[in-house]
């Protein structure tokens, strides 16, 4: 080998450690300018993103995003009924590329903003706005609730349990619906107590109310009530830890809220939802229409951890496995209160 043959070989492999350099440059530089050019942006509702329940559940998929990819992401708490609207036109004006509603009272403001903004994309969680920028995202409430009322029916001792609602509404119903029929399924002969805390967007924030309702039922005999109402719920929790009896939490696993008095918690995967509802807008797989999750999609379940082991036995596990496998294949079938404003059972 000569000395010009070398020196080609030298500038050669100098010339491939450049171009490697400028194409890992590139392609951080891609990464980077991605990052900063998505925008993603949620408008938690009343009770706020630390309500230890539904908001709070979004919050953890949102977060659980920003973490993964170092994205941060725009936000707006809803304290006022009128604020729905603004906070949504005002994320959709700054260019924000998706933005997550959070709960069906968004649904109106929804409706209206999304037709002024044909090119944001909307994605609401728990209510369906059928038009051709929003994703809805829903749950069957109805099969989770179905499974902590079979459970709850075989841990009572009293054969008399509870649901504590929060805005009386056709939702609501259909958890307390599922519930009760997950009870009776169990013991035909039980007593369900129901009662809503209100008609208003308060009753999802009122735990002292919560705490009063879950009180009377365990003085006439209840010993687990099922809270499906926000942050009302928590005081449904409190007044079972102070009366010694049990509670079921719902939404986000509350099991920890009050260790050894939470039976279990209906699971209401929403973090799961706003979590997709980033990650696909960020990877441009994002799709418009209609999702439906429910136990076959593990969108609902219950929960067993450290917190509540002690309270559910291996019989009682497999009990509530067997009755999720039947319901997801069919055998059991879980009427659903929305679809004609009834149920079956009370």
């Amino acid at each position: 080998m000569n000395l010009h043959q070398g020196f080609l070989i030298v500038q050669e492999m100098v010339m491939k450690k450049i171009v490697l350099v400028l194409v890992a440059a590139a392609v951080m530089s891609f990464g980077l300018s991605q990052a900063m050019a998505f925008k993603p942006a949620v408008v938690f509702d009343m009770g706020g993103k630390f309500d230890k329940s539904f908001n709070e559940g979004i919050w953890n998929g949102t977060e659980k995003f920003r973490k993964e990819t170092g994205i941060k992401y725009r936000e707006f708490e809803v304290q006022q009924e009128a604020q729905r609207e603004q906070f949504l036109r005002k994320l959709a004006q700054r260019g924000s590329d998706v933005v997550i509603a959070v709960g069906f009272a968004q649904a109106p403001a929804l409706e209206k903003v999304a037709k002024e903004f044909p090119n944001t994309k909307f994605s609401i969680i728990d209510m369906v706005v059928d038009l051709p920028n929003v994703q809805s995202i829903v749950f069957k409430e109805h099969e989770g609730s179905f499974l902590v009322g079979a459970l709850a029916a075989m841990k009572s001792e009293t054969a008399k349990v509870g649901f504590v609602g929060g805005m009386d509404i056709p939702l609501i119903r259909r958890f307390a619906c599922g519930y009760v029929q997950g009870v009776k399924h169990i013991n035909s002969g039980a007593t369900v107590y129901q009662k809503m805390t209100g008609t208003t967007p308060a009753a999802w924030n009122d735990s002292t109310r919560g705490g009063e309702l879950a009180k009377s039922m365990y003085d006439n005999g209840a010993d687990i009530v099922y809270a499906a109402a926000g942050g009302t719920g928590l005081g449904v929790l409190q007044a079972a830890a102070d009366n010694k009896k049990l509670s079921i939490g719902v939404d986000s696993n509350q099991n920890h809220i009050q260790p050894g008095s939470v039976l279990t918690s209906m699971l209401k995967r929403v973090d799961v939802a706003s979590y997709e509802v980033f990650k696909t807008a960020h990877e441009g797989t994002w799709k418009p229409g209609f999702k439906v999750l429910g136990l076959a999609e593990d969108g609902v379940g219950w929960s067993l951890d450290q917190h509540n082991v002690n309270l559910v036995d291996k019989e009682m596990i497999m009990k509530v496995e067997m009755i999720r496998t039947d319901i997801i294949s069919g055998k059991i079938k879980v009427h659903d209160y929305m679809s004609d404003n009834s149920c079956p059972v009370q």
